[in-house]
């Protein structure tokens, strides 16, 4: 599929860098071990994906910061991220990862509407 949003699994990191690189395409990737709490992932997500000083640090500030602007921005050749290690601590539980990735779902479904290619991978820690 051209837009999902799923488990890394079996896939290498460098190994999804070099088909972004041969499909032209984004790649976007962050670490998330040293974070702890919903807060902190928005944050390590912002830096690590080079979001503007702007972002509001919440899962609709994500959204957006995923979707409009870079639409608005010119023709999109598509889009590989990585989440690495998404904490599984009391204070970023099952619930609010699926907020998380749900934000990127949403994304997915976004992109998928205007026919560009958006995969996002992910991994607990």
């Amino acid at each position: 599929r051209q837009n999902i949003v799923q488990s890394i699994r079996a896939y290498r990191v460098q190994d999804l860098q070099d088909a972004a690189r041969v499909l032209g395409n984004h790649f976007l990737y962050a670490n998330l071990a040293h974070a702890q709490t919903k807060q902190d992932v928005l944050d390590l997500i912002a830096t690590q994906f080079i979001f503007p000083a702007h972002f509001g640090k919440n899962f609709d500030a994500l959204y957006d910061c995923l979707t409009d602007p870079l639409h608005k921005a010119g023709p999109q050749p598509g889009f590989i991220l990585v989440l690495d290690q998404i904490p599984t601590t009391t204070k970023f539980d099952k619930e609010v990862r699926e907020q998380l990735l749900d934000s990127f779902r949403d994304a997915a479904d976004y992109w998928a509407e205007r026919k560009v290619s958006f995969r996002c991978f992910y991994s607990f820690l």
